[in-house]
């Protein structure tokens, strides 16, 4: 279905499908003289691996001992019904049950532990369960097992068949129905991004447990069917040898995929069936097929599928997104705040340090219930240092944090989000896998309570709808709404990550830059969004946008090194002599000079032949264009600027060039070879390095850690790089986690030096820098025309035309201009054409060559 259609067609739902291959596979089996027992251990895994994928596709949890539920199960039903008596279906309500219970209590435990540790210890616990069921003869039978399980209902072969096709279908039907339910929802949202979404409220343990308990339920009643078919009980169920069968048949059908474990139980058993009969060693022909899957088709026989369907998309719920209204009402806070004169935030000597480094020290300030209050400062003051605090994902070394009258030092990060405090992130912070609209609706559910719906449609909530419609509206999403996430450009992402946070209907609002990376144009619209929310709530705003922070605050917080150095009217912070030195810096605003050789040679050199060539490329996601028949060249020694609004493809574009994109069309030819269909590694080897947005660095590794992962012969040495940014020789054993914004640039642009580059592409350089720190690192970057040739995204031209000696601007994904920067820069008409600066349309129509 398209985005937005809601339109029922039988022969696309899942359980439909599900049902006429089941259906289909025993009416061969009867007919070719097949057991019916295979076609009913199908239908049995496949809701073990649909149970098993619930948790991975959904969740992002693997669980390597799924078969603990599985097989413990599988006993309950053979015991409680041989002691207590019973039929197949009060078998399954004990099997069911008993894997719930068990889900319950190694939930609690192994969900305190995430990643690698939580599959080993499912692991852990499936194998302890086999010890003992191997020996504890007494009970289970020890290697034997249990025997004669009864199956009074059900005796034949075939009657249990369709009763376990029942089953199966009503507890998928079941699985389905819940992933488009509120907690469905939230279980997705929680997959993508498990930060974002403690931050609307939510409580990831919680949730997470819940879906685990489910799941092992579900497992349960599997692992009951098997006893009834086998009539019997055994060991090997248990054993490590078949804990990873499920996530196997989940990964051959594809994890991402409600069909996937089908088709996974469908070929994992026929070849085991018929491969065995040939050898018993028939693994060692079973394992090269898993891993031509693995290379050929990740998203496993499913993703085949859609292939060959013209489809490229996950079907872990149904395509589309609920009708857009035909008229979409304007957005509003949900109800207007009352200023009695008493603080919504009040913060008391907080201080926190990290190691050596101290973030705040002794920081005391309150923010009213009404108004925008700006927190500004240098990059490494301490503000986003202090956002954390204030939310819970760091805990201070001292101080008190009051919220609405009420501390919450104590409190974790989702109570605190409960009481009405929200943020948006520095570093994007949205759901990649979901839709723009279900990122929005995941939020709007949480500022309405509504966390555990396990029935209702979530899309079905028609006041939640219109919601979500006006928020999108808002930003300028609402004709995007149906996009997943990833696919969007970054400006987009940063539109709709306010959006998710407006809807959280918050008392406080936190957004930590959200103009960053924004056009003018843009930054307009969310600018006067946020002065109008400011008249109904509080918010707190980090922003190194001076102008804007100056023209649209009623109050100015700055820090400096940690330290709260001012605090007042925004003219009055203006003046103050301490801010200018510690914030602004000397020169501010003024364009850095080019150095001597530079100047000498800005104008273009057509003699030269081009250092990379685009010729015609065309690139895009899914089957889509974004790139539409582009060519650009960049000349040796050269800065060349490549300018455009939001989502206009200029990121795509070096993601093209750096490979990881693969162009549908064109050539891409570097120093006369053409690199068009060279792998991103084999390119970067020949000298094209990408300093990416948001920098991108590792985590946990130190600064100069970083810098030996990308160091290679002929690259620039540590002291060079040091000598480059010179704060960088301090900084190198911090951890990349524990810098700021413009320190993190810093060591981004210091890695792509590490490698013998001969192109730097630059996407953002200048993102969310203070004033000081955008000075220096545009003077670093003058500098590095003497290694290379450079190519830099920036949404502001004058933060770059100044220092380009050839710029290019991208319009709906075709170059609408090329030319000298100087003949751009000294055109302010056709610069508001073409970049909207002024909000102007008529620029997707017009392509203009200027000096080559």
């Amino acid at each position: 279905m398209r985005p937005g259609s809601t339109a029922f067609r039988p022969w696309e739902h899942p359980i439909v499908v599900l049902a006429a291959v089941l259906v289909a596979v025993s009416g061969l089996a009867l007919a070719w003289g097949m057991p019916i027992q295979r076609v009913t251990q199908i239908a049995i895994y496949t809701l073990y691996g649909a149970g098993v994928n619930f948790l991975i596709g959904y969740l992002g949890l693997v669980p390597f001992g799924a078969s603990f539920f599985f097989g413990c199960a599988g006993y309950a039903l053979a015991i409680g019904t041989g002691a207590l008596g019973g039929n197949e279906i009060t078998g399954l309500v004990l099997a069911g049950g008993f894997a719930l219970v068990l889900a319950v209590l190694v939930g609690a435990v192994i969900l305190r532990r995430r990643g690698l540790y939580f599959s080993l210890l499912t692991l852990a616990c499936s194998q302890i369960a086999f010890e003992i069921a191997f020996k504890w003869t007494s009970v289970t039978g020890g290697e034997n097992g249990l025997q004669d399980v009864a199956r009074p209902l059900f005796p034949s072969a075939l009657a249990f068949h369709a009763f376990t096709v029942a089953v199966v279908l009503g507890l998928l039907y079941g699985l389905w129905r819940l992933a488009h339910a509120p907690f469905g929802r939230l279980m997705q949202a929680l997959r993508d991004n498990e930060q974002r979404v403690v931050s609307l409220g939510y409580d990831s343990y919680r949730t997470k447990l819940i879906a685990l308990t489910i799941a092992g339920g579900v497992i349960g009643v599997g692992g009951g069917l098997m006893a009834l078919m086998l009539q019997g009980i055994y060991a090997n169920n248990l054993s490590w040898q078949h804990a990873g069968d499920p996530v196997l048949m989940a990964a051959l059908g594809g994890v991402h995929h409600f069909l996937g474990p089908l088709w996974g139980a469908i070929v994992f058993i026929v070849l085991e069936d018929r491969l065995s009969a040939v050898t018993e060693n028939w693994w060692l022909i079973f394992a090269p097929v898993i891993i031509a899957f693995a290379l050929l088709s990740p998203e496993g026989i499913q993703g085949i599928l859609q292939r060959l369907a013209g489809r490229d998309r996950w079907t872990l719920t149904r395509a589309g997104i609920p009708p857009r209204p035909a008229r979409i009402a304007p957005y509003a806070p949900a109800g207007g705040a009352r200023d009695d004169g008493t603080p919504i935030l009040a913060v008391e000597g907080l201080s926190k340090r990290f190691g050596s480094i101290v973030t705040q020290n002794d920081v005391s300030l309150s923010v009213g219930r009404v108004g925008l209050h700006s927190l500004i400062g240098p990059n490494g003051a301490g503000k986003t240092t202090f956002f954390n605090l204030v939310t819970g994902i760091l805990r201070a070394d001292s101080g008190a944090i009051r919220f609405d009258g009420r501390p919450i030092g104590g409190l974790a990060p989702h109570r605190r989000a409960r009481l009405g405090l929200a943020r948006s992130f520095q570093i994007l912070s949205v759901f990649p896998n979901l839709t723009a609209f279900e990122n929005v609706r995941i939020a709007v559910q949480a500022a309405a309570g509504g966390w555990n719906g396990f029935w209702r449609d979530a899309h079905a909530d028609e006041a939640a709808n219109a919601r979500v419609w006006s928020l999108l509206d808002a930003v300028g999403l609402a004709d995007r709404a149906g996009e997943v996430c990833a696919a969007l450009s970054h400006g987009e992402k940063r539109l709709l990550e306010i959006a998710v946070s407006l809807a959280t209907n918050a008392k406080l609002l936190l957004l930590d830059e959200p103009l960053a990376g924004l056009a003018e144009s843009d930054r307009k619209v969310v600018g006067a969004l946020i002065r109008r929310l400011a008249h109904a709530q509080a918010i707190l705003l980090i922003e190194h946008d001076i102008d804007r922070v100056l023209a649209l605050s009623d109050r100015i917080t700055v820090l400096h090194q940690g330290r709260l150095i001012a605090d007042g009217r925004p003219a009055e912070v203006a003046r103050n002599p301490a801010v200018v030195a510690a914030y602004l810096g000397q020169g501010h605003g003024a364009a850095p000079a080019r150095p001597p050789a530079r100047a000498a040679a800005a104008a273009p050199r057509p003699a030269l032949a081009p250092l990379l060539r685009l010729d015609g490329v065309s690139a895009g996601y899914g089957g889509g264009t974004v790139l539409d028949g582009v060519s650009l060249s960049v000349f040796p020694g050269e800065v060349t600027a490549l300018l455009g609004r939001n989502g206009v493809g200029k990121t795509t574009l070096l993601r093209t060039v750096t490979g990881t994109l693969p162009a549908h069309a064109g050539r891409i030819v570097l120093d006369g070879r053409d690199i068009t269909a060279l792998r991103p590694d084999q390119i970067n080897r020949l000298g094209i390095s990408l300093v990416p947005e948001g920098r991108r660095l590792f985590p946990n590794l130190t600064v100069q850690e970083n810098l030996r992962l990308a160091a290679r012969r002929d690259g620039a040495s540590q002291e060079e790089v040091a000598d480059l940014f010179p704060k960088l020789r301090v900084l190198m054993r911090s951890r990349a986690e524990t810098l700021s914004g413009g320190e993190r640039q810093m060591v981004a642009i210091a890695r792509a030096l590490m490698v013998p580059s001969r192109i730097i592409l630059l996407d953002e350089p200048f993102e969310g820098l203070a004033p000081a720190i955008v000075q220096e690192v545009r003077g670093a970057v003058a500098r590095l025309t003497t290694r290379a040739s450079l190519v830099i995204v920036e949404h502001h031209a004058e933060s770059v035309l100044a220092m380009a000696d050839r710029a290019a601007v991208l319009v709906n994904g075709r170059v609408a201009f090329s030319g000298t920067a100087h003949d751009l820069a000294a055109d302010p008409a056709l610069q508001e054409r073409l970049l909207g600066i002024a909000g102007g349309d008529e620029a997707g129509s017009m392509v203009i060559e200027g000096a080559a």
